[in-house]
């Protein structure tokens, strides 16, 4: 009963921003060059998916995600747990990586391409640096707040500094982990967008900036649909892996 109110409830938003489409399309006629009508948009999506357009960008896209939230995963969860754990590696890091944070991604984008040319690298590359920061500062903030009543006892048992990151500082620092984790997927999406909509001949982001240009809105609706549709799907996704790896976590 509590999940089917806690679903009705988050679909009046979405259905409330259909019917304002639909009233603004059809009721008002606004023109379809800067707001096509809905079923313009069906169609567009049924003519490119029965080309294979759509699946081929959405792969495209998938597949640099996937390449770079993995670096960003590695990088961040090591770097992140170095910097909970030593004073020193944080006052290190943490300055020029705050600095580095603060610059947003689209504008990181040029130098990458100087750097890594206009292939398949510099999207990897812009992914990992948008998505490593959010996963390495919820690790450290986790792995910071073991309690020192933990890294008593692990003392007292005489863990090793490795037993003891792994029995004490990532058990504690996981809830925060998997935040970062889910952060930096989000992250990722958006990253990639950035990057193919300034350098690529494939993926989503490349579609959306060649609708842009042709000023076929309709295309650009429907891109940003996707985009929000693999967004919620990857949210999901995550919510649940999460919830198999932490179960006590959702008796709170």
């Amino acid at each position: 009963m509590v999940r089917t109110k806690d679903f009705l409830v988050s679909i009046i938003f979405p259905l409330t921003i259909v019917v304002a489409w639909f009233y603004a399309t059809t009721v008002k006629g606004i023109s379809g060059a800067i707001l096509p009508e809905i079923s313009e948009v069906i169609a567009t999506f049924k003519s490119l998916a029965e080309k294979g357009s759509i699946q081929q960008d959405v792969i495209a896209s998938l597949i640099r995600v996937l390449k770079g939230y993995f670096l960003a995963v590695s990088i961040g969860v090591i770097v992140g747990a170095l910097s909970g754990m030593n004073k020193f590696v944080k006052t290190l890091i943490i300055p020029v990586a705050t600095a580095i944070r603060q610059v947003p991604i689209i504008a990181w984008i040029p130098l990458i391409i100087l750097w890594c040319g206009i292939g398949e690298e510099s999207k990897v590359v812009v992914i990992v640096v948008a998505a490593t920061f959010p996963i390495m500062v919820n690790t450290m903030s986790g792995v910071a707040s073991t309690p020192d009543s933990l890294l008593e006892v692990a003392h007292l048992y005489k863990l090793s500094k490795w037993e003891a990151f792994l029995k004490v500082y990532m058990p504690n620092a996981l809830p925060n982990i998997l935040v970062g984790l889910k952060l930096g997927m989000g992250a990722s999406w958006m990253a990639v967008v950035a990057a193919e909509m300034l350098g690529a001949t494939s993926g989503i982001g490349y579609r959306l900036n060649d609708a842009r240009s042709m000023l076929k809105s309709d295309q650009v609706i429907l891109c940003i649909i996707i985009i929000g549709a693999i967004g919620i799907l990857s949210d999901l996704i995550l919510s649940y892996i999460f919830k198999k790896i932490t179960p006590w976590e959702n008796k709170r």
